[in-house]
């Protein structure tokens, strides 16, 4: 279980990695005004969240392992799979911003984005202390 456990680390760091990135070109996609650039972030989007959703799926993957192996239960995992729950659409709502990018059609500004970026570090954050304090 300690090989599921690292896989699991290690798929959950990637997809925040691109969880954390993929707004802030949403923030310079927003700002953008030369076509070339906004082309460049378009790419740029398409891609990062056509990379990330496969690690997502796999995070998910192992940490329901986990869950199932371990036969872990208490409030604190409970907060946890609602809390991943929550990022999970985030992402998807993600990739619905990735599509109306990729069709003109945001209708948010830069400083939105940026607030937008914050929520999968919130999420971190109570996840890690969920799962390293066990509060409840």
């Amino acid at each position: 279980m300690l090989w599921v456990k690292a896989f699991h680390i290690i798929f959950v760091v990637s997809w925040f990695a691109g969880l954390f990135y993929l707004p802030r070109i949403f923030v310079n996609h927003a700002m953008a005004t030369e076509p070339a650039e906004i082309a460049r972030l378009k790419l740029m989007e398409g891609k990062l969240y056509r990379f990330v959703t496969p690690i997502a799926v796999l995070a998910i993957i192992f940490g329901l392992w986990l869950w199932l192996g371990y036969g872990i239960g208490g409030g604190w995992m409970h907060a946890k799979f609602f809390l991943v729950l929550v990022l999970i659409a985030y992402h998807f709502y993600c990739g619905r911003l990735v599509k109306l990018f990729a069709a003109d059609q945001n209708k948010r500004g830069h400083v939105f984005y940026r607030w937008f970026n914050e929520v999968p570090v919130l999420i971190l954050m109570a996840v890690v202390i969920l799962v390293t304090v066990k509060p409840f």
